[in-house]
């Protein structure tokens, strides 16, 4: 029984997987047609969110700059009002205005959209996926950051590790950014008006505060 069972059902697949059978044919041309609509109903929806996320970062990253600008000309009034030269103390952005880069003194901090070569989400810990491109913050220049790599997955990777925080930005303008700061290991959300400016201070802030220290060489024994 188990053995006749089989080669109907052996028969059945090779119908199916034949097109000289034409219903069968006909069959198959629909179940491939549903099952591909499907899927490009989703990637088209993917692809709107990441067409309106870009849109919204792109305005907020120009809003950036302007921020940077006026944290820039201010740190110069403030150092020079003390007597210290502010030639360290800069901004510098690219042609597309895809990359900040401001100077103070000894401190570097880079801010840049170059990172979103495809759409993604934000996992939330509710199993959401909220679509959203990404602004991030960086410690050090870019260009340096980034020299050597030879594709998108070498550059985020060297990203990731200078990473200071990154912002999110969902495709609706209504909805609220997501802000994580990676040393901290906290995240806020903030709406997409204020985040230009606050993630701009709160970074300068982390890092213009944080101390370096000298390094050290191991404890040796030795005799005088």
């Amino acid at each position: 029984m188990y053995n006749i069972l089989k080669k109907r059902m052996k028969k059945l697949l090779n119908n199916f997987e034949s097109f000289d059978n034409s219903e069968t044919a006909t069959k198959k041309d629909i179940v491939i047609q549903e099952r591909v609509e499907l899927i490009s109903t989703h990637m088209y929806k993917q692809f709107l969110n990441y067409q309106h996320s870009t849109v919204n970062m792109n305005e907020i990253f120009s809003r950036m700059i302007e921020c940077l600008t006026i944290a820039s000309e201010n740190m110069k009034q403030s150092f020079s009002s003390r007597g210290v030269s502010t030639q360290n103390i800069y901004l510098e952005t690219d042609a597309l205005k895809s990359v900040a880069i401001l100077n103070i003194l000894w401190n570097t901090i880079s801010f840049t959209t170059r990172c979103n070569f495809e759409p993604q989400s934000l996992f939330r810990d509710d199993s959401r996926h909220v679509p959203a491109n990404r602004i991030m913050a960086l410690k050090g220049n870019y260009n340096d950051i980034i020299q050597g790599a030879k594709d998108h997955n070498e550059e985020i990777t060297k990203l990731l590790e200078y990473e200071i925080a990154s912002l999110y930005i969902p495709p609706d303008q209504t909805q609220k950014c997501v802000v994580k700061f990676k040393h901290l290991g906290q995240e806020f959300s903030i709406n997409q008006t204020d985040a230009p400016r606050e993630v701009v201070l709160k970074v300068v802030e982390t890092v213009c505060s944080d101390l370096i220290f000298h390094k050290e060489g191991s404890l040796r024994s030795f005799t005088v």
